[in-house]
């Protein structure tokens, strides 16, 4: 079974509005959210072992305090051109080349590409929220196998989740 966790970067600044978008830095909740959700997966036992991120400064920003807050275990870190304005097409070209030998993998981008992939995998979102979380399972052994037909919805949550929940 493959286990892949959708990770939305947090909030990201719009305080210098002739920034290139793929230079904009996470804002003030962004650097609040991104702990907050990293913190909850670690307390629910969910490690990556491998973290994938959009090169956008706010993903990257994003995934690196995920690596902060798994720093002590053994994460395969890659980042990638290939996620930023992704299709879905593009983004599971990007988790289809996973090792197999990566059970639990974290992507880290950008919507509407993250939402459109969470549709076409079978559950129904308007919009994945900034620093949100969701998750599939998958019953395969091949990363390149993953499918709709194999997914099964894992766990949702954001930052406004009142009720986190124990996955």
């Amino acid at each position: 079974m493959k286990k892949l966790l959708i990770c939305r970067h947090a909030k990201s600044s719009w305080d210098e509005p002739g920034l290139n978008d793929h230079e904009r830095p996470l804002a003030k909740r962004g650097w609040r959210d991104a702990p907050l959700m990293a913190k909850r997966i670690k307390t629910n036992h969910i490690y990556p072992e491998q973290i994938i991120s959009s090169d956008a400064l706010r993903a990257l920003q994003t995934a690196e305090v995920y690596l902060e807050t798994f720093s002590k275990e053994d994460i395969i870190f890659e980042k990638t051109a290939e996620l930023y304005h992704a299709s879905v097409s593009d983004i599971l070209e990007v988790v289809r080349h996973a090792s197999d030998r990566v059970n639990t993998l974290f992507i880290f981008g950008h919507n509407p590409g993250f939402t459109d992939l969470i549709n076409h995998l079978g559950e129904s979102l308007d919009n994945l929220p900034t620093a949100a979380v969701f998750g599939f399972t998958f019953a395969t052994n091949s990363w390149s196998k993953l499918s709709r037909e194999n997914a099964s919805f894992w766990l949702y949550d954001f930052p406004k989740n009142s009720s986190p929940k124990i996955f």
